[in-house]
């Protein structure tokens, strides 16, 4: 078991660890409350992409499309290219790398919204989804968030996608391979001392990660599946501090990085105090 530090209480918290192996509870605080999920929600909108790929409705350089009414910018580098000219699955690739958003919308008018919306369902959640296109404004009359989660859910998609069982291990290994390449090491992961540009492999302490974050000005989440010598664990950390009048991303961030370096103990077998020396 983990044992987790004392979190913000200014701010509405979704924990979960489980072991990546047999999915037994390591830690939890308050796993099935309901949080907007910022651009986690993508890793939905990635198994739908890698599954019409594995079926062959899509071909992976096929040219993706970018309508004039979901061009957005921000997160991600496509909307700073000259050439945006990209293959399906290099489209993919900037989500799990950079959460790219341009990428995002186009995969997302791809493979239409109503079926991206589809996917979890079908895999079980009702309390998590990708909920609508990326915006550069949300207005009232626009879906309320672009997507929302539990941690109890996120962590058990996590250990799904490690397992294999995300509709099929070819699937399940070519989301992973794009969320390996996620250079957001900046929240719970930061802990984990990886190079950020670089872990598609085992790295520091024998750990691989593959991951994905979400952020906005009242939200940090990290979602992940993280291997060690030791263990493996899938884990969720989500917190939310909307009806705040302060930001509080500065204790968020610490305690997202306390319970990582709690993760990282774990699944490398050193203890905390080890784990700063070795």
């Amino acid at each position: 078991m983990i044992a987790l530090p004392t979190l913000d209480p200014r701010v509405t918290w979704s924990v979960r660890v489980v072991d990546a192996a047999d999915g037994t509870t390591i830690a939890e605080h308050q796993p099935h409350v309901q949080c907007e999920t910022a651009s986690i929600g993508k890793i939905f909108l990635l198994i739908e992409v890698a599954r019409r790929l594995e079926d062959g409705t899509l071909d992976p350089d096929e040219r993706i499309e970018i309508p004039d009414e979901h061009r957005v910018e921000d997160s991600g580098l496509l909307y700073r290219m000259r050439d945006q000219s990209l293959g399906v699955h290099d489209a993919a690739l900037l989500v799990g790398a950079v959460s790219d958003n341009l990428a995002t919308n186009a995969l997302i008018h791809l493979c239409g919204l109503e079926s991206v919306r589809a996917v979890a369902p079908a895999l079980g959640y009702e309390q998590t989804s990708l909920h609508d296109y990326i915006r550069n404004e949300r207005t009232p009359d626009l879906p309320w968030t672009p997507s929302y989660g539990t941690a109890a859910e996120l962590a058990d998609l996590m250990r799904r996608l490690g397992a294999g069982e995300i509709f099929s291990p070819a699937v399940s290994a070519r989301v992973l391979d794009w969320l390996a390449a996620d250079t957001d090491t900046s929240m719970t992961a930061d802990a984990f001392l990886l190079d950020p540009l670089a872990h598609v492999d085992a790295e520091y302490q024998g750990m691989t990660l593959r991951h994905k974050t979400g952020s906005v000005g009242f939200a940090r989440v990290d979602t992940g599946l993280l291997r060690g010598p030791a263990a493996g664990v899938a884990y969720t950390v989500a917190a939310n501090w909307k009806q705040s009048p302060t930001d509080l991303r500065a204790p968020v961030i610490d305690g997202m990085r306390d319970i990582g370096e709690r993760i990282r103990a774990h699944v490398t077998g050193l203890a905390r105090d080890e784990t700063e020396h070795a």
